[in-house]
């Protein structure tokens, strides 16, 4: 089996969904369907353009009029869910992106295909043209999917907007300014599911990376009010409190007054590539009273151009006693992943609590191999 990510189309996913859409479509063609999903290039197309091409061969056997074709893929969706068949990835999500690709220039057919669709599989990728497109209509049916009684339309009112969702299309106009989807947040945080609940905290982390003020005011304005929206905002604030924000560290209490970091230790200054950064340091708290410490460290990584760029790891937050001192012992990994390109030479390790760095120490990245 192939442990490819894009492998989730393969002969035996098309297989079933063939068989699904010829008891809903009379004139399918299984044979047809296959041939044109199995082309000479299918084996080099990425996920993306896999997903693409399945949506565009589906179109060559439903209705031209989009309205049509709509009503034809929900009752592809009901006879999937009919036969227990749910999505095991992302595999379907060349649903919602037919929706994008071909019903762009009818809003409302499109809509009711969204609210559909998203109770089977994710359409926040495919909502955002839509957004951009018909900015304030489709706010505003975003806003209208806040009550829906299906949590996946709900959490598509929050994930399809968030300004910054990765992998996918960003909203200029939320990331300039965030203050229309205030409705959706302010109506969601409380949301009964957590997996709503999460997308919120998400969509504020996207805005903090662009408007963290409003982030502040929002945590400010709703924090201490319930359990589930205080856990929301902590999450929600994740990268303002990893920046050091000096107004959310004050409103979580996080002060470094009175905290020392000493004896930095580190088991070698030099790290191959594979291998691992060891290090050891002391936390004491030398005040009279009992305190939180949010505990991280930051690897200033060695870009290209010569430059270093840090990026902060979280130890732990928790309770440190009155002069108590902590040895903290840790390891960074530098096995070679697909998100992250090494560059051979000096790098540093940074200790940081409560949003402020006590200590640096350098080490170098080598390749013994070479």
């Amino acid at each position: 089996m192939s442990n490819l990510f894009k492998d989730v189309y393969n002969p035996t996913f098309y297989s079933e969904f063939a068989s699904v859409v010829s008891d809903v479509i009379p004139d399918f063609s299984g044979d047809q369907f296959n041939q044109l999903i199995f082309t000479d290039f299918f084996k080099t197309m990425e996920l993306k353009e896999r997903m693409a091409h399945t949506s565009a061969v589906l179109h060559h056997f439903l209705k031209s009029d989009f309205s049509k074709a709509v009503i034809q893929i929900i009752d592809i969706i009901n006879a999937l869910e009919a036969q227990g068949i749910k999505e095991k990835s992302v595999e379907y999500m060349f649903i919602p992106h037919y929706i994008e690709q071909y019903g762009i220039n009818d809003f409302n057919s499109a809509i009711v295909a969204f609210e559909r669709i998203t109770q089977f599989t994710s359409c926040e990728f495919a909502v955002r043209p839509f957004l951009i497109r018909y900015s304030e209509a489709m706010l505003k049916q975003m806003i209208d999917w806040t009550t829906h009684s299906h949590a996946s339309v709900r959490r598509l009112a929050s994930e399809g907007s968030r300004p910054r969702l990765p992998w996918a299309m960003a909203l200029p106009a939320f990331k300039n300014n965030p203050e229309p989807l205030l409705p959706i947040l302010d109506t969601l945080k409380n949301d009964i599911d957590e997996v709503v609940r999460r997308s919120i905290a998400n969509n504020l982390n996207d805005i903090a990376k662009d408007n963290p003020d409003f982030v502040v005011q929002f945590a400010t304005a709703n924090i201490g009010k319930t359990t589930v929206t205080d856990k929301l905002i902590k999450h929600a604030c994740r990268t303002l409190l990893k920046q050091g924000h000096e107004d959310v560290l004050a409103l979580y209490g996080l002060s470094s007054n009175n905290l020392a970091v000493e004896k930095l230790k580190l088991a070698s200054d030099k790290v191959n590539v594979g291998g691992a950064l060891a290090f050891e340091f002391e936390l004491t708290n030398n005040s009279e009273d009992s305190r939180t410490v949010r505990i991280e460290y930051a690897i200033h990584y060695l870009k290209k151009n010569g430059t270093l760029a840090p990026k902060v790891f979280k130890i732990s937050e928790r309770e440190l006693a009155a002069n108590q001192t902590l040895t903290i012992n840790r390891q960074q990994s530098f096995k070679v992943i697909t998100t992250r390109v090494f560059h051979f030479g000096a790098h540093q390790v940074s200790i940081i609590v409560n949003g402020k760095t006590f200590m640096n120490k350098a080490f170098e990245l080598i390749n013994l191999e070479s």
